[in-house]
């Protein structure tokens, strides 16, 4: 390609850190890339790939140690203010001000970008349209969803036109109706202005929709090429396999996964599972691992190319070894789900509000012991509140909860000592080590002496921790493994999981969910809010929760009936029909939120 019709062209990228350990690594090693103009790209890989280094170097941010890197035919490292001029970039966290409304929060941004007063009417009033905030123009950005945040950003980002937009996971932590909205928003800037964007992303469906994907791993790239192209990789080993009608999908995956000489990935979808093969196994052992489940081929998707991808890097890494799942002592005897009939939640109209506000509305279930129970909702849906009360952090209005045989009103420090918390972000202490986090949680948890360091010493070899690692600097993936760790060590009854896999690619979720399987198996209550629908089909059941309200309850089989045909359509889908029917129901009403 001629480097004119480009928009990015890196040859012999590095760039180097100082790690915990005191030795240099490289974040970026030897990195030769072409990014077309006026395209959507993409930027995948598991966490620590160097997704963000690249990206930042890209902004102008950081200065490559070697190679040589162009932006807009403009040499970076002799004049990166000549790119940031004509850039605009959006980065993980972005810095939108709580207290301005969004009106204001958009003219603080034309001011610091240097927007010329001419322009503002007709910029403000295209990205009010696109991002559909018009109407919360006088509203704090602290008071908006996480979705309408995420739109606020990227229309604050885009207050001026830019020749090149950079956005570093825009959609982490949004749910799937504001993800489709904020892509929908890019995909109209690239065909409406042939405006150049440069994503990196941890969802795959998000990276089928561009044209150029570079696929990374420990700063280096493995693959590059259209989405067809990639795909391509995956062709005549991708299969959907479906269980026996007594045991869970999450089951059958976890037998397949188990077996990595012969399995290269396996992932629940639509009661069935779906997986890869290494090419080549012999089909007698395929079947007898299956007990003669019923499988068939499949279409090959971008992510079985990605996972290929990646167990291949695996492979050739010798400290990649396969670590054994989980294992949890078994607190009681399960049914073949992994769940007894006897229920250790039980909520009964369960009531928050905030001033006039209703926050939750009068929700009723049980979850039993052993069972993973999933609550799903758009942001702002009132699912973080319920599970807040849950975990006994916050108060009910009104209503019965029973956590753990402890009524939450009289007993929340009973029921707080039979429960562990993973939380959406990194709560735990960033300055000290691994292992000294480790210790301080255990302590709090009331672990002392011998007891103590054989439970840290246990966590550190399950979750393959370095204990002498700084904890506030470790990639996304390995914050979470240390919480989930952290949150195991008293060996808790049940386990609150919010939003524990936001942020971190699908290599490192499948291994999440293999432990949480297993620790459902040996009895452990799970309850966990999520974004990514595809993990609602490791839950026994699930609530879909929307303005505070339970809009369905159930099976994942059967929420997907009750949006449709549950045969044919995936969760995502479920969900996002069973919301938007809601709120055309609520309109019709007149009750419009």
């Amino acid at each position: 390609m001629n480097d004119a019709a480009a928009t990015v062209v890196a040859q012999g990228l590095r760039k180097t850190f100082v790690g915990p350990d005191g030795n240099r690594f490289a974040a970026i090693d030897d990195v030769s890339l072409t990014v077309r103009a006026g395209e959507l790209t993409a930027l995948v890989g598991p966490d620590g790939a160097g997704k963000t280094t690249l990206i930042r170097m890209m902004a102008g941010l950081l200065k490559p140690d070697a190679g040589s890197l162009q932006v807009l035919g403009i040499d970076l490292t002799r004049d990166p203010q000549a790119v940031q001029d004509r850039i605009s970039y959006m980065p993980q966290r972005f810095g939108l001000y709580e207290d301005l409304s969004v009106q204001e929060n958009l003219t603080l941004y034309a001011d610091l970008h240097g927007v010329p007063q001419a322009e503002r009417r007709e910029r403000f009033a295209r990205m009010l349209e696109m991002t559909d905030l018009a109407r919360f123009t006088e509203r704090p950005a602290g008071k908006l969803s996480g979705g309408m945040k995420q739109k606020l950003g990227l229309a604050c980002t885009l207050v001026r036109s830019p020749d090149l937009l950079i956005l570093d996971e825009p959609s982490v932590g949004v749910d799937p109706l504001s993800r489709r909205d904020l892509w929908k928003i890019v995909q109209q800037l690239v065909h409406e202005e042939k405006l150049s964007v440069i994503v990196s992303t941890a969802y795959m469906d998000e990276a089928e929709r561009c044209g150029q994907v570079f696929v990374f791993n420990r700063g280096r790239m493995l693959a590059d090429g259209a989405p067809a192209k990639l795909r391509a990789w995956a062709h005549g080993v991708t299969f959907t396999a479906r269980p026996p009608e007594a045991m869970p999908a999450r089951e059958l995956q976890a037998r397949l996964i188990d077996r990595p000489e012969l399995i290269i990935d396996a992932v629940p979808s639509g009661g069935s599972v779906r997986f890869i093969r290494r090419a080549g196994e012999d089909e007698k052992q395929l079947n007898e691992m299956l007990h003669d489940a019923p499988f068939a081929p499949r279409p090959e998707e971008l992510e079985d190319a990605f996972m290929m991808l990646l167990r291949q890097a695996e492979d050739k890494d010798t400290k990649a070894a396969a670590k054994p799942a989980y294992e949890a002592p078994r607190v009681a005897a399960v049914s073949s789900n992994g769940a007894n009939c006897q229920p250790v939640i039980v909520v009964r109209d369960l009531v928050r509000k905030f001033g006039d506000f209703m926050a939750v509305a009068s929700t009723s279930f049980e979850v039993a012991r052993g069972e993973i129970f999933g609550l799903l909702g758009p942001n702002g849906a009132g699912k973080t509140t319920t599970f807040r009360m849950l975990c006994g952090l916050l108060p009910a209005t009104s209503g019965h909860l029973e956590v753990a045989g402890r009524n939450l009103r009289t007993a929340r420090a009973e029921a707080r000592g039979r429960i562990g918390y993973v939380s959406q972000k990194f709560a735990l202490y960033g300055n000290l080590s691994v292992r000294e986090n480790l210790e301080f949680f255990g302590g709090a948890y009331g672990l002392r002496g011998k007891a103590l360091k054989a439970r840290v010493a246990a966590s550190l070899e399950q979750f393959d921790l370095e204990p002498s690692a700084q904890s506030g600097i470790l990639p996304a993936g390995y914050k979470q493994r240390l919480a989930m760790a952290t949150g195991l060590l008293h060996e808790p009854d049940i386990l609150f999981l919010d939003e524990p896999t936001s942020g971190i690619d699908p290599l490192a979720r499948r291994a999440f969910w293999r432990t949480i399987t297993a620790l459902a198996k040996s009895g452990v209550t799970i309850i966990v809010t999520t974004h990514f629908m595809e993990e609602a089909e490791y839950c026994d059941r699930i609530a879909i929760q929307d303005a505070g309200k339970v809009l369905a309850l159930g099976t994942p089989h059967q929420v997907r009936e009750q949006a449709g045909a549950a045969s044919v359509m995936d969760m995502n889908s479920a969900f996002i029909a069973i919301v938007e029917q809601s709120r055309a129901q609520r309109e019709t009403k007149g009750g419009a939120a």
